[in-house]
């Protein structure tokens, strides 16, 4: 009785579990992601097989999901480039880079007069937090605060 039992659930179990992936690949697109190893094969299609086009060792560097193929995800990234990686190697967390030329401060507060806290390099890669009013919230290994919206490749709508 166990065995037919068994045997009845199989095609109830694997609907089940094969669904949990589809599930957890409905999110709309375009939306930000990060890298989320110290190593990242970018390839020039949507599995193992292809290319390899170009290797990501910035952990943390956002990037911006255009297309969902099953396990894997069309980025786009801070200078344009684009590429198939493995979903399982990104990670939800926002992210942004420091682009523009010259250096951007990094305030105290969402204001121009708020205090510096630090000046930031184009290129800095950290984790981002509230937008208000042309102004993020920004986190680089630690040191916080606000740094100008149009100055950041991560904030805002992807």
């Amino acid at each position: 009785m166990m065995r037919k039992l068994t045997i009845a659930l199989m095609p109830v179990l694997a609907a089940a579990l094969s669904a949990v992936p589809a599930a957890a690949q409905e999110r709309e697109v375009p939306y930000w992601a990060t890298i989320g190893t110290s190593k990242l094969n970018m390839r020039v299609g949507p599995s193992v097989n292809y290319q390899i086009e170009w290797v990501y060792e910035r952990e943390g560097l956002p990037v911006k999901v255009v297309r969902v193929v099953e396990g894997w995800r069309l980025i786009q990234d801070p200078d344009g480039a684009q590429g198939w990686v493995v979903a399982r190697l990104l990670r939800a967390d926002r992210g942004a880079i420091v682009t523009g030329d010259g250096l951007v401060a990094m305030r105290a507060g969402p204001s121009g007069d708020a205090d510096l806290r630090w000046n930031l390099e184009p290129g800095v890669v950290g984790k981002l937090g509230d937008c208000d009013a042309g102004w993020c919230s920004l986190d680089v290994e630690g040191h916080d605060g606000w740094v100008p919206a149009e100055r950041l490749w991560g904030a805002g709508e992807p």
